[in-house]
C-alpha cells in the first residue's frame, strides 16, 4: 500500500498538505458519517505514517534494524538488544524494559476537559483493560508515557490524535468558531450565547455596526495550556439575513439607500 496515494499527495508534498489531504479525506470516510471504515482505516493508517517526520523518513528510506552489520565490523551488544526491549550489561546481568505503544484516538472536547479513559492493551505478557488520564491541552501527534501500566509491568506510551471537528479550528491553544448572527443584531448591537468546548455556557457582547467576517475574542476562554496560560477563544461573526422581511421594512431599507 503506498500511503502517497492513500492521501493523493506527491511524494514531495509538505506536512501541510499532507494534513489538508488527511483532514479532508477523514471528514469524507469517517464511519461516524457514514464512510467506508476499512478506508479510513487505510487514511488513518497513511497520515500516521507520513504525519510525523521521523516515521516519514523510515517509510521513504526503509532499512532493516542489522543493516550495516556486516563481518568484520564492530558490534555494539548493548545497543542491539536494547533495539528489542532487552539491554545487557557486564556480568551477565540484564534489565527488562518493555514497552507498549498504542495510538488513541480523542475530541477537541477531550483537549478541553481532560478525564479519564478506559483502552484496552494487549500483549505478550497478557491483555486487559486500564485507566490513563487524558493531559489536557494535549497536541495531535504527542506522546505520553504512563509508567508500568502495561500488563507485565511495562510502560505505556500513547500517541494521542485528535479529531477533525467541523465547528472548530485550533491554532496551538487558542480556538475559533464561525457563529451565524441575525444582521439586525450586527447593526445595532446585541450579545450572543455560545457554548464552550469545556461546556461552559458564556455571553459575548456584539458592539453596533459590527461587520460581518469581524473576529470577536474571550480570552482565557480556549483550550487549556500545558505549560502556560489557557488560549483564547474567537467568534468569527456571520451575518444572517432574516428569512421574512416585512415589505414596510424593505420600503424603508430602500428608501435609506437611495438617499
Amino acid at each position: 500500500m503506498d500511503h502517497y496515494s492513500t492521501l493523493g499527495v506527491q511524494r514531495t508534498a509538505t506536512q501541510d498538505e499532507i494534513k489538508q489531504a488527511y483532514r479532508r479525506l477523514a471528514s469524507k470516510h469517517h464511519p461516524d458519517r457514514g464512510g467506508d471504515t476499512a478506508a479510513f482505516q487505510k487514511i488513518q493508517q497513511a497520515y500516521d505514517t507520513l504525519g510525523n517526520d521521523q516515521q516519514r523518513a523510515a517509510y521513504d528510506q526503509p532499512q532493516s534494524p542489522f543493516q550495516g552489520f556486516q563481518g568484520g565490523g564492530h558490534f555494539n551488544f548493548d545497543e542491539i538488544f536494547s533495539m528489542f526491549g532487552t539491554r545487557f550489561h557486564a556480568g551477565g546481568h540484564h534489565q527488562q524494559h518493555r514497552q507498549v505503544r498504542m495510538s488513541l484516538w480523542i475530541t477537541l472536547r477531550d483537549v478541553a476537559v481532560g478525564g479519564s479513559r478506559p483502552v484496552a492493551v494487549n500483549t505478550h505478557q497478557g491483555s486487559g483493560t486500564i485507566e490513563i488520564q487524558i493531559p489536557t491541552g494535549i497536541e495531535d501527534g504527542d506522546s505520553v508515557q504512563y509508567s508500568n501500566l502495561a500488563p507485565g509491568g511495562g510502560d505505556l506510551i500513547v500517541t494521542f490524535r485528535i479529531h477533525p471537528d467541523d465547528r472548530w479550528q485550533r491554532n496551538g491553544n487558542t480556538v475559533l468558531r464561525e457563529e451565524p448572527v441575525s444582521i439586525w443584531t450586527l447593526i445595532s448591537g446585541g450579545s450572543l450565547t455560545i457554548t464552550t468546548l469545556a461546556d461552559e455556557r458564556i455571553t459575548v457582547s456584539i458592539p453596533g455596526n459590527t461587520q460581518p467576517g469581524h473576529m470577536l475574542r474571550v480570552r482565557g476562554k480556549g483550550l487549556p495550556g500545558r505549560q502556560g496560560q489557557p488560549g483564547d477563544l474567537i467568534i468569527k461573526v456571520q451575518a444572517q439575513i432574516p428569512p421574512n422581511i416585512s415589505p414596510e421594512l424593505m420600503a424603508a431599507i430602500r428608501q435609506e439607500m437611495s438617499s
